[in-house]
């Protein structure tokens, strides 16, 4: 996947399914996106998991730091590159991010705002790791979004706490190109 491509399909539907669990990944292969979040899984089923989402021809990224078996280094990331068909990954981690990128992986840092030291480091990881997108949570602090997205040039998904198309509507509003929600009824567009 190319930013294009995340870019296009996130003007034809701003609403990113995440999925955290099997039985939502009939509801995702029949949302309205073409991209879907995994935020589930472990080393024994990824692969399964991500096969079945790209045969409904969805865009697949892995939440890696939520993968059990996997720790947060490289070798996790050379893993879901080698052993399964996802188009990218998301974490926390910037040493995961970097490495991502290295070996052609789709990135997104998500990053979720605590305090205001989370606010201030914000921009330098961003810089150091370059992700091809950045998410910040929770999606309802809309006034942070804002100011965040002055300091970075890519692209924002706000997600967390999403609760109706209210919040999705004022993610929006502040610049995001896309909300991630776990919210199966708010994911058709």
């Amino acid at each position: 996947m190319t930013i294009k491509h995340f870019m296009e399909s996130t003007d034809i539907c701003p609403v990113i399914p995440a999925i955290k669990g099997d039985e939502w990944i009939e509801p995702a292969k029949n949302s309205d996106s073409d991209i879907v979040y995994i935020l589930y899984g472990d080393i024994c089923n990824i692969a399964d998991i991500v096969d079945e989402l790209k045969e409904a021809g969805k865009k697949v990224i892995v939440h890696i730091d939520l993968i059990v078996g996997l720790s947060p280094k490289e070798i996790s990331v050379d893993f879901i590159k080698k052993y399964t068909k996802a188009d990218g990954i998301i974490s926390m981690k910037p040493s995961l991010i970097k490495h991502a990128n290295e070996v052609g992986l789709f990135t997104i840092q998500r990053f979720f705002m605590m305090d205001v030291m989370t606010y201030r480091n914000i921009e330098k990881h961003v810089k150091a790791s370059n992700p091809d997108v950045v998410e910040f949570m929770p999606a309802g602090l809309t006034k942070v979004i804002h100011y965040l997205m002055e300091g970075i040039e890519k692209p924002v998904v706000a997600s967390g706490l999403i609760l109706d198309k209210e919040d999705i509507m004022g993610a929006l509003k502040t610049g995001a190109v896309a909300v991630s929600t776990t919210k199966i009824e708010l994911w058709d567009c």
